[in-house]
């Protein structure tokens, strides 16, 4: 079955592509190593899979002698490719496909992760289990307490005392080991809030008004978010190779901001090619775009998260068709090429390669190429 489905694909892709018009693509790229290594390019829009070969090494050169005849076969201009931090395969992106390279907002993330809430999590189990010990400690106390007469162990003054050895003493370890849990699990909490915040703010378009973004803001926005990361680590006396990771993060920040600055210039040399009025380019940059937008991060969202997403690319789209609209007045053939078009741009930022991220076999068979190739070459 599975022979027969590569087969098709090797057939029908050459067959496809013959007639297909010249377009620019964004791939998706990444290594995995279920069932030996394996080298994996898909077109994130579709799920086409235009490689996945195992291969002997993934150094640039392998890459592009695997790559070069897979996209020979399609009239596709390779201008972005999000992946992780691969070495080999940002060289090849940079060499061979002379293409602009985007981060994986995920590893980004999970680096901060690995350096940050990991330890801390270890940290707050232990709170946990001193208010534990405490609380258990002040039980046996209370259930058995001293008689009148009854004096204190003597001891030397060198050495404290093991356990609480009274009632009020034990209230006050206890409410010392509550103290601290609570301080650590807000602490937690805070990590993870720039974690999340991380995500939210590296987005095209901002989410709450649905206005465009520029990449220095959104530079500065994540910075804020990895410093405030930093920040707590340090407090914390986190080790060295926990601070070396967030450095490792703090490091891709620079290229975010240059995925958004290269698809903000992409898209504004794609709408000039339009050559439509300067209220047409308005409309699109400020309103038509930022809606497709919107609709595609809902569509990554559950139903009811998804809803104030959706409404506000609504309120954005529905005016422009709108009697009086900036869009109103062309013919319905042109307003459907310019949503057409919106539509497209709006998927130029990609900032994830999840689609990529683990293939193994039974992807591959549910992703089959044959089914997708329609997809991608129309």
């Amino acid at each position: 079955m599975e022979q027969a489905i590569v087969a098709y694909g090797h057939t029908e892709t050459p067959r496809l592509a013959k007639d297909m018009p010249l377009k620019d693509l964004t791939v998706t790229q990444d290594e995995t190593f279920t069932g030996g290594l394996c080298l994996i390019t898909m077109d994130p829009e579709s799920n086409f899979i235009i490689l996945e070969q195992l291969a002997q090494a993934r150094d640039q050169t392998t890459w592009n002698d695997l790559m070069a005849p897979a996209l020979a076969q399609l009239k596709c201009r390779v201008i972005q490719s999000t992946s992780d931090e691969a070495p080999g395969l940002l060289a090849y992106v940079e060499h061979y496909l002379e293409a602009h390279h985007s981060p994986d907002l995920f590893h980004v993330q999970h680096e901060l992760v690995k350096a940050v809430s990991g330890p801390m999590a270890t940290k707050e189990r232990a709170a946990q289990k001193a208010v534990t010990e405490a609380t258990e400690q002040l039980d046996r106390l209370q259930s058995a307490p001293p008689s009148a007469g009854d004096e204190p162990e003597k001891r030397r003054p060198s050495r404290p005392p093991q356990d609480p050895t009274s009632l009020e003493q034990a209230e006050q370890v206890l409410d010392a080991a509550r103290r601290e849990h609570n301080r650590l699990a807000a602490q937690r909490e805070q990590v993870k809030a720039s974690l999340r915040g991380i995500g939210h703010d590296y987005h095209f378009v901002d989410l709450e008004r649905g206005v465009r973004r520029n990449g220095q803001l959104i530079a500065s926005d994540i910075q804020a978010h990895i410093e405030q990361i930093r920040t707590i680590a340090q407090h914390e006396g986190l080790s060295q190779s926990c601070l070396a990771r967030i450095e490792k993060a703090e490091r891709v920040v620079p290229k975010m901001r240059a995925t958004i600055e290269f698809v903000s210039g992409y898209v504004g040399r794609q709408v000039a090619q339009l050559d439509v009025t300067p209220p047409v380019s308005f409309a699109m940059h400020a309103k038509l775009i930022p809606s497709y937008y919107l609709d595609r991060v809902a569509e990554t969202r559950t139903l009811s998260a998804g809803a104030p997403l959706r409404a506000l690319a609504e309120r954005l789209r529905a005016p422009l068709f709108a009697v009086g609209g900036a869009l109103s007045a062309l013919s319905p053939e042109a307003q459907a090429h310019f949503q057409s078009e919106a539509k497209r741009l709006a998927a130029v930022f990609q900032r994830s390669s999840a689609n990529v991220e683990g293939r193994n076999g039974s992807l591959s068979l549910r992703f089959s190429t044959g089914h997708f190739c329609q997809i991608i070459l129309i």
